[in-house]
Order: structure tokens, then sequence, then C-alpha cells
């Protein structure tokens, strides 16, 4: 990803963040998303970065136009810089401490639709195809699936599973259809199930754009995420089962991502009508 370029007088406390960032073992996509918001920042308030006051900061952002979860995004990540800096004795203020709480966004679900998908499939290639599929049948997150490496596909009592290593660098364990995990296998030949040109894997947002590019509107991988976990609970109605493939830490998340079949919440209201 390219990086916003920042005042020198930015550049080394940047810098050293990041590496305490990595040394804590936060994972890359984090590092890379802090690193971002805080050279934006840097380039917005164009002044040193011990100087900054909490009414500049204000203005800065008040200015701004995003969506709830990007000034999250932005506000936990400069509170973590001026932590960071106040704890190492770069500064003896923080003045991102008092920012206003942002309270995250509870959207609604937003599963993909069955003839939605089907199009998309019909109209992509093997390597697009195979990333929604994982989406679809695996609910992976596009971290997740550019990961991918054929070592990470095992055959178990049961049939053929996958090590996903998700956010934060966390491994849980999801089941595959044995035709989907063979051809994971096939494309895969041992390395990276999607190799990039440096010869690692190509990154979550040139999976994101891949899968996007496929997917007619605004429909997005995330989305597929959602019909997975739409599918799931109708055929099962097992949340911690599908909180536990999600990988998500509570099922509150994971109820964010299940729409209820219309058919199933009419049974509902017809019975309290009858």
């Amino acid at each position: 990803m390219a990086k916003y370029p920042v005042p020198a007088v930015w550049q080394v406390e940047i810098d050293d963040w990041v590496l305490s960032l990595r040394a804590a073992g936060r994972s890359e996509q984090t590092i890379e998303t802090r690193e971002t918001w805080i050279r934006y920042v840097a380039r917005g308030l164009e002044c040193d970065p011990f100087e900054v006051s909490y009414d500049q900061l204000l203005l800065f952002f008040g200015r701004a136009e995003w969506a709830r979860e990007t000034r999250r995004s932005v506000y936990a990540t400069v509170r973590g810089f001026y932590r960071w800096a106040v704890a190492t004795g770069r500064t003896d203020t923080n003045p991102a401490a008092d920012l206003p709480a942002i309270k995250p966004a509870a959207p609604l679900p937003r599963p993909v639709p069955d003839d939605v998908l089907r199009e998309a499939v019909q109209a992509s290639d093997e390597r697009t195809t195979l990333i929604l599929m994982l989406a679809i049948h695996g609910g992976l997150r596009r971290c997740e699936i550019a990961r991918i490496h054929a070592r990470d596909v095992f055959r178990d009592l049961y049939g053929y599973s996958i090590v996903v290593h998700g956010k934060g660098d966390k491994q849980r364990i999801v089941p595959l259809d044995k035709a989907l995990a063979l051809r994971v296998l096939d494309r895969a030949q041992g390395g990276y199930l999607f190799p990039s040109e440096r010869g690692d894997h190509i990154t979550p947002r040139h999976c994101g754009r891949l899968a996007s590019a496929a997917l007619p509107g605004d429909w997005t991988l995330h989305s597929l995420r959602h019909a997975f976990a739409s599918r799931a609970y109708a055929a099962t109605s097992d949340l911690l089962a599908i909180q536990t493939l999600l990988g998500h830490t509570s099922p509150s998340v994971t109820q964010r991502y299940i729409a209820l079949p219309d058919a199933r919440l009419r049974s509902v209201v017809e019975s309290v009508s009858a």
C-alpha cells in the first residue's frame, strides 16, 4: 500500500511507534491500518506531533466527513499513538485522551442474495471464484482468504478442514467441503493460493477489490460473510457454532451478521395471532 508522505518531524516518531506495535505482536493488518491513519493525521495537522493540542484535533476531526466506523478507527489510532508517546517519555500530555467516544455502529445484516452470487461466480475466473466460494462456504474474511497456503488445508477424521489465520494472528479451524478443498489444493500447488508478484500472497485490500469487481452494485466480500452466517443460522439455529466458524469473540457480534428469513418471522407473528 502506498504511504502518505509526512513531515520529517513526524517520520521518526511514526517509525518508532510502528516498531513498538510489531514488537507487541500486533497483526500486520492492524499495523498497516494504524500507520495509514496516523500518517493521514500528520499530513493534516502540519505541526510537531508533540505540539498538537486537543482543540487542534477536535477542529481537524470535526471537519472530516467519515463514516462512524472510520472515525472510531482514526480516534483509536491517535489515542494509541499518544498513549505510547506519554509512556515512552516523548511528551507529558495526551491531547487525544478526551476525544469524544464513538459508539460502534449496529448495521443491519446484508447477505448477498443467491442469484447475485450465482451470476458473479459464472462471470468470474478461477481465482475470483475461489475467493467468493471461500467467503460464502467458509465465512472467511478477506484478510484470511488472502493468506491461505496449501499447508493450511488438511484431512481429518471427518473430511477436509482449513487452518484460518484470523485477526490478531488468532487461528481457528474451519471445515471445508471436499470439492472446494481439492480446488484450493489444486490451484495452490504447494504454495500460496493467491500469490503476489512479490512472491508472497496478495494483500487483503486486493482480495476485497477482486470480489467487489465481480459482485454487482455495492455488494462486497464482507456481505458474503453475512450470507454465510444467515444461511447457517437458517439451517441450524446454532449461534455458538456460527460464532466459532466466523471467528467472533462475542455472540452479539455474530447476531449482527444474521438476517432471519421472512418466513420464520412471519411464522412467529402468526403463532402469536392464532
